[in-house]
């Protein structure tokens, strides 16, 4: 059966990568695409703002109207966005699906609420890559235990707003929980000056240069010898094909909060 989809961000760079990998993918039919209040482009077929083909879909700009025929929302936009997309699957009995960053304690409560009455996946990250560095941290962290000091280090293209990213506070938190710790106790951002390294936190370095599609590493420090983990995307593609395949999953699931994680289980 086929999956009926909307894309809230239909017009940044995640929504146009979506837009072109749709076209080749036969599991889903393109609903509705809603733009940031639609601007100049309001009433144009997405298919043609976003660089292709007509595909005889206009973009909107109210996503609570545009939800109503979905079985999935799709949502790489803003926190702003992001929480009218939230609440509009939550009225509309929709699923939903978010690689948005940058979002609040309120945001990751407002998710929490969502999950009690759809089915909700929120990940910094979609890359299937990604999901395994995650697994692999969280082991590594676990076997190597605190005499081994942990670093991230992440790189992203010049245009990106938040730092760390959000995959790279989602590595910090997966290490920190599996020390038996919280990231907010054992974060440390950035360094400057004379700072010496205090121990069992859990360090961070964000580099924005060119037009990185992303880098994580996550670096275990012991005395004479260093484990290093490392994930680099090279093109965006790769989480336009991760966020499809986390829609295709979880269009059918019952109530409930997922990791992209949770794709690797089958």
């Amino acid at each position: 059966m086929t999956i009926k989809l909307a894309l809230n961000g239909a017009t940044g760079r995640m929504g146009r990568e979506i837009i072109a990998a749709l076209r080749d993918d036969p599991r889903f039919e393109l609903v509705a695409a809603i733009g940031r209040e639609a601007g100049p482009d309001a009433g144009r077929d997405i298919g043609a703002v976003a660089g292709g083909g007509s595909l005889g879909v206009s973009l909107a700009s109210d996503v609570s109207a545009a939800v109503q025929s979905a079985d999935v929302l799709i949502d790489f936009s803003n926190p702003i966005g992001f929480a009218a997309a939230l609440a509009a699957c939550r009225e509309a009995d929709c699923a939903f699906v978010s690689g948005t960053t940058g979002l609040s304690e309120a945001d990751q409560a407002a998710i929490e609420a969502a999950a009690r009455a759809i089915a909700v996946m929120h990940a910094p990250n979609m890359s299937l890559g990604m999901a395994v560095l995650n697994r692999l941290a969280g082991e590594a962290a676990r076997l190597l235990g605190e005499d081994f000091d942990v670093e991230i280090l992440e790189l992203h293209h010049r245009h990106k707003k938040d730092a760390p990213s959000g995959s790279a506070l989602h590595l910090g938190e997966i290490v920190a929980g599996a020390r038996g710790t919280t990231l907010a106790a054992s974060a440390a951002y950035g360094r400057h000056g004379n700072v010496p390294r205090a121990a069992g936190t859990i360090g961070f370095a964000s580099l924005r240069a060119g037009d990185a599609a992303g880098e994580h590493t996550v670096l275990f420090g012991g005395d004479g010898e260093r484990v290093e983990l490392i994930h680099r995307a090279t093109t965006r593609r790769i989480f336009a094909r991760g966020a499809l395949r986390a829609a295709a999953w979880i269009a059918d699931r019952p109530m409930g909060r997922y990791r992209f994680e949770d794709l690797l289980n089958g």
